[in-house]
């Protein structure tokens, strides 16, 4: 989690995005050093396990993919400004890499 930034203080007012980009730890930490991301929480999306745990994701039996929730200050970069980093640092053409 983006711990930098002091506009932090209340999450609830900055939009927010989930992106599947395959491993949520590499796309976490390309994320966690964006000017205007305020904070970056990875965690898994859709499956048929309540509350799976990394090893259970990894094993490929749960139905979920790993993603990243941003939440961004869009007086300082733009949707589109994320969205083309993240088009830049996967590729989603490549199996369990979710675009």
């Amino acid at each position: 989690m983006s711990q930098a930034n002091p506009l932090q203080a209340n999450l609830s007012n900055y939009p927010v995005i989930t992106l599947g980009g395959g491993c949520f730890w590499c796309t976490e930490a390309v994320f966690d050093r964006v000017k205007g991301v305020v904070d970056v929480e990875s965690g898994y999306c859709n499956g048929h396990v309540q509350n799976p745990t990394y090893e259970q994701v990894c094993d490929g039996n749960t139905g979920h993919v790993e993603v990243v929730q941003l939440r961004y200050d869009p007086k300082t970069i733009s949707l589109r400004e994320l969205l083309e980093i993240f088009f830049v640092i996967h590729d989603p053409t490549t199996l369990n890499r979710q675009g």
